[in-house]
């Protein structure tokens, strides 16, 4: 009998996440000064970490001796204080990715669907299939999600629809009121799960805490890794109702984000001017890219995140040549969006490094 055999069929037959490549890899594969390289594909801050978390960060290494706190205390209370909720109604992650895993371990069992964007993180659909259910999938229109039309694919074997605003890969988002009402016609037996990873990029994010006041079964996501800068530590959250977050709470690992990192976390949301800065630059990086696919006449989707997705023709090819000259951006054919590339948006000269070298590929 072979190991295989062994395990549970949802595993055999799980697809495996493919991240963007990052800079080291690139470099060993293409003989490239890795120096030289400037990474545009996994929509990370390219400011680099909030300098109040980066100092935080510096502290609690010196105690790394030590455990760190299992019950995320001091973030919790720094983030009811920022919601004006109390520190129960959250549960904090390693990355926003491991709530979404807890909300499969609580409540997604073989047989229940569970409704999602197409294209949208693809993530979702891992956890999905992972503990046994269907994903349903609803085409977007447009590049952006129709909530009229997740509602329609709701079925009495539904148990979490996934609604993220802005969308990765589209950057396309929904207004408040139409999440709010989305969320309040849902069935009693849906758990509605808004991703709000970017939602900082937005000036002002919606405010879906009504919902969580109201009763209803809905949980809010966010990371640090996005507009903070803190991708390398892997912290993210989830507020919610208390019982809620006490039913992820009881199934979310001891110390399973590090001190490291929840220090990191903490200080950052005191550095609101940071946060300011990054989503003023990341709007005037926005026109600036938005402008140069427009002078090379290629059609682009309208974003307010961090990136935005764009038709190259082969995105593969396109991919690939970029990356010869030291810039690494993210084929979308995974997207099923084979003619699209998704670029981050960097700093001035990056994107400027971006689309100079776009116009090369495309000989425009």
């Amino acid at each position: 009998m072979k190991l295989e055999d062994l395990a549970k069929a949802e595993v055999r037959t799980q697809p495996v996440y493919e991240p963007g490549k990052p800079i080291e890899e690139v470099a060993r594969e293409l003989g490239l000064d890795a120096a030289g390289i400037i990474k545009l594909a996994s929509n990370e801050n390219p400011f680099g970490p909030s300098p109040k978390a980066l100092a935080a960060a510096h502290a609690a290494l010196e105690q790394g001796e030590l455990y760190p706190d299992g019950g995320c205390f001091a973030l919790r209370h720094k983030l009811a204080g920022k919601f004006g909720l109390t520190p129960q109604q959250f549960v904090i992650g390693n990355g926003s990715n491991e709530i979404i895993e807890l909300l499969g371990h609580v409540f997604i069992k073989p047989g229940d669907e569970v409704v999602m964007g197409n294209p949208s993180f693809v993530v979702y659909k891992l956890v999905t299939l992972l503990f046994g259910a269907k994903a349903v999938e609803v085409p977007l229109v447009n590049h952006a999600h129709v909530l009229a039309d997740l509602a329609a694919a709701v079925t009495p074997r539904t148990k979490l629809v996934f609604v993220p605003s802005p969308n990765n890969p589209t950057g396309t988002a929904n207004p408040e009121a139409d999440l709010l009402a989305f969320a309040r016609a849902l069935p009693e037996h849906v758990i509605c799960v808004f991703d709000e990873a970017y939602a900082e990029y937005l000036d002002p994010a919606p405010d879906l805490r009504p919902l969580i006041a109201e009763g209803r079964k809905v949980i809010c996501l966010r990371t640090f890794s996005k507009i903070y800068g803190l991708a390398a530590l892997r912290v993210g959250y989830g507020y919610a109702s208390a019982e809620m977050a006490g039913l992820l709470n009881r199934v979310r690992q001891p110390f399973n984000v590090n001190a490291i990192a929840q220090a990191a976390a903490t200080a950052a949301l005191d550095d609101a001017d940071f946060v300011a800065h990054c989503r003023r630059e990341n709007a005037a990086g926005l026109r600036q890219l938005a402008g140069g696919f427009r002078r090379l006449g290629l059609e682009h989707v309208p974003s307010v995140g961090n990136f935005l997705l764009v038709r190259v023709g082969d995105g593969g090819r396109v991919f690939a040549e970029l990356q010869r000259r030291g810039v690494i951006v993210r084929p979308a054919k995974s997207y099923g969006l084979p003619e699209w590339v998704r670029v981050t948006v960097g700093t001035p000269a990056q994107n400027e490094r971006f689309l100079a070298g776009l116009g090369e590929v495309l000989g425009r």
